[in-house]
């Protein structure tokens, strides 16, 4: 049996190219152990997700990824372990946050044409199977387009805040986001931290994060290099929180990132799946 895992993935009901379903497929294929749906505010994808993973040796994961706000900064909390039954009480906490979402889309998209990008919000909403418009995909669509060479650059160059076309909605407090987890009975993970906070101020919210119920956090991630693996490892430890890791595997809206190894720096121990797992209530 496969030792390894991969605790975080997209598909078409975010901003993924692959289908629930093909995710299953990609992580047999692949010989993992199991993999986790955390497409982001949205539980959608997890029914298909759980049925196709009936009579396949890899263990289907159902989460999700819940945008935050920490300090004007966005944080990612991830839900996992959920069950049917928290589909609902999800779904309808993450509606008001759908709506300010789309909104917050469509105005981006209005002013990239205001500016002579000439894209069009009904192109990129049909673009996915389940019309879920984010940042990802308008970048994918000014690519397609030449007015950037990579999904990558169309973030750098125009789609983050700073450059006045993209104005966040507003988001959930983590820590509100974690008690809601727990609340659950589910498991709360900090994604990615070192992809928003510096060491200092990852400490900093770790002490809040914790109190709350904050099970553990990605020390394993795609961009991470040795030293930065080693520091979130550290890190915690420190706190006394458990390791989780992924790959953050979107297909071909990130194609440099592959499912179980990333960037080919991943190989993230299926222990890791059985420690959280402990957690569940």
């Amino acid at each position: 049996m496969s030792e390894f895992c991969d605790l975080h993935n997209h598909s078409t009901f975010s901003d993924g190219t692959d289908t629930p379903t093909r995710l299953l497929e990609l992580a047999q294929e692949r010989g993992l152990a199991a993999i986790a749906l955390t497409d982001h505010n949205t539980v959608a994808g997890l029914p298909e997700f759980l049925k196709a993973a009936e009579g396949k040796t890899v263990q289907a994961i159902a989460g999700t990824e819940f945008s935050t706000d920490y300090k004007g900064t966005e944080l990612h909390i991830l839900g996992l372990f959920l069950k049917p039954e928290h589909f609902a009480p999800i779904t309808e906490l993450l509606e008001d946050y759908r709506l300010r979402k789309e909104q917050s889309n469509r105005d981006l998209v209005e002013k990239l044409r205001a500016a002579g990008y000439l894209i069009d919000y009904e192109t990129i909403k049909n673009s996915t199977p389940e019309g879920q418009v984010n940042r990802a995909l308008i970048a994918a669509e000014l690519t397609r387009q030449g007015y950037t060479e990579s999904i990558q650059a169309a973030f750098k160059q125009l789609l983050k805040p700073k450059h006045g076309y993209y104005t966040p909605p507003e988001r959930f407090s983590p820590f509100e986001t974690i008690r809601f987890i727990k609340s659950l009975g589910a498991v709360a993970v900090l994604a990615h931290p070192f992809l928003n906070l510096n060491e200092e101020e990852l400490r900093e919210f770790l002490a809040e994060a914790v109190p709350c119920g904050l099970d553990a956090m990605e020390t394993f991630y795609s961009t991470y290099d040795e030293e930065t693996t080693a520091t979130a490892k550290k890190i915690a430890d420190e706190f006394g929180i458990l390791h989780s890791g992924g790959s953050d595997y979107h297909g071909g809206n990130k194609p440099h990132i592959q499912m179980g190894i990333g960037q080919g720096n991943l190989a993230i121990s299926n222990e890791l799946t059985a420690a959280l797992a402990k957690r569940v209530k």
